[in-house]
């Protein structure tokens, strides 16, 4: 029987396309075109606040419908069983449903 070969921890060997990290030894990428913008250009944080204020609320209320009406029926059907818990444990519920308190 032939023994398995020892696996390698994952750095890539001769023929592999991508070079390990910080490796220039092997050749370069071409056909790669990369676009850059300017640090003195980039405003990462410009009209922060008030732009929230008002896209954020438009936002948030074009989603209203899509969670007010499960909101609305989950709030619902906890409210009936905890009511209906309650009348269970009562001397009323008890007694109405055939058993003895």
């Amino acid at each position: 029987m032939r023994p398995t070969a020892a696996r390698l921890d994952g750095m890539p060997g001769p023929k592999s396309f991508n070079p390990w990290w910080g490796d220039t030894s092997m050749h370069k990428q071409r056909g790669v075109v990369v676009y850059t913008v300017s640090p003195f250009r980039q405003r990462g944080s410009k009209a922060l606040i008030s732009g929230w204020l008002f896209n954020g609320y438009r936002r948030l209320a074009a989603q209203v419908p899509y969670w007010i009406v499960p909101f609305a029926i989950g709030y619902g059907t906890y409210t009936w069983a905890k009511s209906r818990y309650a009348w269970q444990n009562s001397k009323a519920g008890h007694i109405a449903l055939g058993g003895h308190h």
